[in-house]
């Protein structure tokens, strides 16, 4: 027998492709619906993205050309993976959001804006004016694209987690 301690294993988590995955598909639904927003009001793709910049460059952000888009995109992947993060770290802790993950992901994608709309966009010196309807609009698009994704695909890896054998039923 040997006199050295039995090393612990960590408890298998899938934390990476959860938050992974719900950033890969919540950020590409989000910036491709921005895409058709601002489209319809006649904004490119690379001037909108130059926009989301604008937060760290201000107006130079639009003659940076596509590496102030890259900083954009870069910009908003980096928000929807805090977002999916914090639902991730959420959903282990509460079983509410993995056993309710509709009303969970919308409710999330609505403090998802308000938190965006409400803190961040100030702190980056923008300030959107929008109308009742916008604000509508836009908290739907985030609640259906952002919120509802990130619950419903973090759900699948928790409940994966879940269903593994502790180190107790595996030794």
């Amino acid at each position: 027998m040997s006199s050295l301690p039995s090393a612990t294993l960590p408890e298998p988590t899938f934390a990476a492709p959860a938050i992974g995955w719900a950033t890969l598909v919540a950020g590409v639904l989000d910036i491709s619906s921005a895409f058709i927003i601002w489209g319809l009001r006649g904004i490119g793709p690379i001037r909108g993205l130059q926009g989301i910049a604008t937060g760290y460059f201000g107006s130079e952000a639009f003659r940076l050309g596509w590496r102030g888009a890259l900083v954009g995109l870069a910009t908003h992947f980096l928000i929807v993976f805090i977002a999916s993060s914090i639902f991730y770290v959420a959903a282990r802790r509460n079983r509410f959001l993995t056993d309710r993950p509709i009303i969970s992901g919308l409710a999330f994608g609505a403090g998802v804006y308000a938190v965006m709309t409400c803190v961040v966009l100030p702190l980056a010196g923008i300030y959107p004016k929008h109308t009742i309807l916008e604000v509508i609009r836009s908290m739907t698009i985030v609640m259906l694209l952002v919120g509802l994704p990130i619950a419903l695909i973090i759900r699948k890896y928790v409940l994966m987690e879940v269903s593994l054998p502790s180190e107790d039923q595996r030794a």
